[in-house]
């Protein structure tokens, strides 16, 4: 009975890191593109084409 309880948190646990890991690698890419604000990653520059 305790595994059926303990599986839905342990499912939990990893999707909540998961999250945050994965916002930790866009923020770090966004760092060679542009500025993260508010959870957005905003182009600072655009090339001249």
């Amino acid at each position: 009975m305790f595994g059926l309880i303990r599986l839905p948190i342990l499912l939990a646990i990893a999707f909540i890191v998961g999250v945050f890991f994965e916002r930790s690698n866009q923020r770090e890419a966004c760092a060679q593109r542009g500025e993260w604000l508010d959870g957005l990653c905003v182009k600072t520059e655009e090339p001249n084409e």
